[in-house]
């Protein structure tokens, strides 16, 4: 069995379970706090993707006859957990594509590393190129064919006996973005074996949460702002949850 098909006990996936992990919902949008274990749209696995749960909650929510519309406008990968906007309709889904694309959506991370980094804030520059058939992106030099600009911000935000909590801004949007960079200064994300972590995480997941999202809403125009609590069966997540009161 594959870690990342693991799921930690009693965690509820149905439609009903859903229902407490809506952290916005309108006529035009819905975000959802995806768990570490959920994959966003479907995949060779054949495991149910989580636009497939949402769907089915708004037709069971509203009555809907027919197919329900949902739009995916972002992935975040399998073992992240954190928050993940769809469109519930299609003039939603352009303008999110058109945002997400001219970096108008304010997204924050949270990481947790074993190592402290170099510095306790700062801005990596790297090159990145994907590798498809290992479904990993590795640091390039810059003359490398197909490698990719990729920029991140970081800051230490809080300790652990043995860990450090960071908050992570991308100024760019690249496949593995932060896992990749932060392990190229040597500093792995809990858990993620792909990246050179030393050990894994018991349910498959790595520690890294799309913590929040702020972006004017693209319909009506008002400006919108969710955080995604973190997941609440994991020790070290609630430690740093009540450490910063965040």
């Amino acid at each position: 069995m594959k870690r990342s098909n693991i799921k930690p006990p009693s965690v509820d996936t149905s439609v009903a379970g859903l229902a407490g992990r809506v952290l916005y919902e309108d006529n035009h949008l819905i975000i959802v706090n995806k768990l570490p274990s959920e994959i966003v749209q479907g995949d060779k696995t054949g495991d149910t993707p989580l636009a497939d749960l949402v769907r089915s909650y708004i037709k069971e929510k509203y009555n809907k006859p027919g197919n329900v519309f949902l739009g995916v406008s972002h992935r975040i990968d399998r073992p992240v957990s954190g928050a993940v906007v769809f469109a519930r309709t299609s003039k939603a889904l352009a303008r999110l594509n058109a945002m997400l694309k001219d970096r108008e959506i304010e997204k924050k991370y949270l990481a947790v590393v074993q190592r402290k980094p170099p510095a306790s804030e700062g801005t990596l520059t790297h090159f990145l190129k994907k590798d498809e058939k290992q479904n990993k992106s590795y640091v390039v030099d810059e003359r490398t064919p197909d490698a990719k600009k990729a920029v991140l911000h970081y800051c230490v935000i809080s300790r652990s006996d043995h860990y450090y909590l960071l908050d992570v801004r991308l100024l760019t949007g690249r496949h593995h973005q932060i896992r990749a960079q932060l392990s190229a200064i040597g500093c792995p994300i809990k858990g993620d074996l792909k990246y050179g972590h030393d050990r894994s995480n018991k349910d498959g997941s790595v520690h890294l949460h799309a913590r929040s999202m702020a972006f004017v809403h693209p319909v009506n125009q008002q400006k919108l702002k969710v955080v995604a609590p973190f997941p609440q069966r994991d020790p070290l997540w609630r430690f740093f949850e009540q450490s910063q009161a965040m």
